[in-house]
């Protein structure tokens, strides 16, 4: 025995590497066949598995270039970064975007600016930027709302996010007078951190649900109660990642808590079924808006990515004859988001926002009633220049996922649904998301919310304007193709943004900070 270990101890490394390199050829040659290019090329084919595994941290460092990358290439990531950060998010030396690309979008500057007095709200606070409307007010609701930040944290659940990630987003919000939507995952404690809180919910009736999985109005009202945060709820009929699919939360990031919360079994992957049991009809979705806010006191709105609209025309004449509906509605981008889906659903059902917005919001704007209604954006909009394009069109707030994501962190390393995310933002593994530090990335959620909507009134008051709801249609331009080079927006999506009630910037400040009126008065 005791000649044997002197014989190993004299083996020296390169030894055992090739000991250790033996072992797993003989493994790849005879115990793996089901992968053909480690058995024909052993111990080489794991570096090719290897490689692939790491390709979009590789393409996004060292081989893409600045503008290609999708979802969001490197310009897109680096200014979300730094301006989180407080950093210095300019750039020098002109723009390296193809300015004739079709959709680049241009925005028509005035020639005098709109220029801030020294009592203006923007004079000493360059972020502030409520919202210019205000949920549930035309429809009598109990509990009105107007949001407090035209840039908000859209549909993202606990369970598809880690509660690390969950409670930065919910401290961030709050720093930065924004609301921060619950996804379909319920409302959870790290949901109740001091923001305001959009209670969302979508066919799985996560949170809200009897035993059997159908909608309890009971299990409604009860976070409604005793979670004053909660301002508004908001109805999911499909999302951009796949719409008519029901959502997917593989079994091994459902936790205890998680289980709890959502009222599912542990373990088990959670399918949300592609519709509702609640309702299924036109007319019942409208009964359900209506019995919700009337028990709960709170606006109600949905969500859907767009499709066909035929839909849509059913809500919106039974709007006009009845004289209520939906508070606010969110249309949500065929660009996908941060829910995992098929390639197929993800790549092609539903459309493009601007596409899936301008085509909802003039069924709405043909029957006169988008003053009754807080239209908000979700869909790669977290950037300024699409902001003012989107305000243009008629949203009156942005919802983004992805980018608010990035600002505490994320890397977009793609596997958002493997409970392997490197920066602990997607992913129930405790040591993951032991790496988010909460104080530190909820200043930095709140600080990109506060530099987009600086850098938004900017672009607003170069436009001429002083709060991007008077943006027109007439003000942005867009390359549409060689036929026709480029027009406005009014001309490509042929309908006339409703023109937004807007006092002025003091009026909001005052709703908001003074008291001299309720901050949800018109």
């Amino acid at each position: 025995m005791d000649q044997l270990w002197a014989w190993l101890a004299a083996v020296p490394w390169w030894g055992w590497l090739l000991i250790f390199l033996a072992i797993i050829a003989i493994k790849d040659i005879f115990f793996t066949p089901a992968h053909t290019i480690k058995h024909n090329f052993p111990i080489v084919g794991h570096l090719r598995y290897w490689l692939e595994s790491i390709g979009p941290e590789l393409r996004q460092y060292f081989v893409a270039n600045n503008r290609e990358e999708l979802p969001f290439n490197r310009i897109e990531r680096g200014w979300i970064y730094a301006s989180a950060k407080k950093e210095n998010n300019y750039k020098g030396f002109g723009t390296d975007r193809d300015v004739y690309a079709h959709h680049h979008i241009f925005i028509k500057n005035q020639m005098l600016a709109y220029k801030l007095n020294k009592e203006h709200p923007n004079a000493t606070d360059n972020s502030f930027l409520p919202c210019a409307k205000v949920m549930g007010l035309y429809n009598g609701r109990k509990k009105p709302f107007r949001p407090g930040s035209a840039i908000n944290v859209s549909a993202m659940s606990f369970g598809s996010l880690s509660a690390a990630a969950v409670r930065s987003m919910n401290i961030g919000v709050s720093k930065s007078s924004a609301f921060h939507n619950t996804g379909e995952g319920g409302f959870s404690p790290h949901h109740a951190m001091g923001g305001d809180v959009v209670f969302h919910f979508g066919t799985g009736y996560f949170g809200v649900r009897n035993q059997d999985g159908t909608f309890s109005m009971d299990k409604m009202k009860e976070p409604v109660a005793n979670n004053p945060t909660i301002k508004a709820i908001e109805i999911k009929l499909s999302q951009g990642a796949k719409p008519g699919k029901g959502g997917v939360l593989p079994g091994k990031k459902i936790t205890k808590e998680i289980a709890e919360i959502r009222g599912v079994p542990r373990g088990k992957d959670v399918l949300s079924p592609p519709t509702h049991s609640a309702f299924g009809t036109v007319s019942e979705l409208f009964d359900f808006i209506e019995t919700i806010a009337e028990e709960t006191g709170l606006p109600v709105g949905i969500k859907g990515a767009i499709g066909k609209t035929d839909m849509w025309e059913e809500l919106a004449d039974l709007m006009v004859e009845r004289g209520k509906g939906p508070d606010f509605i969110t249309v949500d981008g065929g660009e996908g988001g941060t829910g995992a889906a098929p390639p197929s659903f993800a790549d092609h059902v539903s459309l493009p926002w601007v596409y899936g917005f301008s085509s909802v919001y003039s069924i709405f704007r043909k029957r006169n009633i988008c003053e009754r209604i807080v239209f908000i954006g979700s869909g790669k909009l977290g950037f300024p220049a699409k902001g003012a394009m989107a305000f243009a069109m008629g949203a009156d707030c942005i919802n983004v996922a992805r980018e608010a994501m990035m600002s505490i962190g994320c890397i977009q390393a793609q596997i958002c649904h493997t409970n392997r995310c490197p920066s602990g933002v997607a992913t129930q593994s405790n040591w993951l998301q032991k790496g988010i530090n909460v104080p530190l990335k909820s200043d930095r959620l709140a600080q990109y919310f506060k530099t987009f909507r600086k850098e938004l009134i900017e672009i607003t008051h170069a436009a001429g304007y002083e709060h991007p709801c008077q943006f027109t249609m007439q003000d942005i331009q867009m390359n549409v193709d060689d036929d026709f080079l480029h027009a406005d927006l009014k001309s490509t999506y042929d309908y006339e943004k409703a023109r937004v009630t807007f006092a002025g910037m003091q009026e909001l400040y005052d709703c908001q900070y003074l008291g001299g009126k309720s901050q949800v008065t018109a």
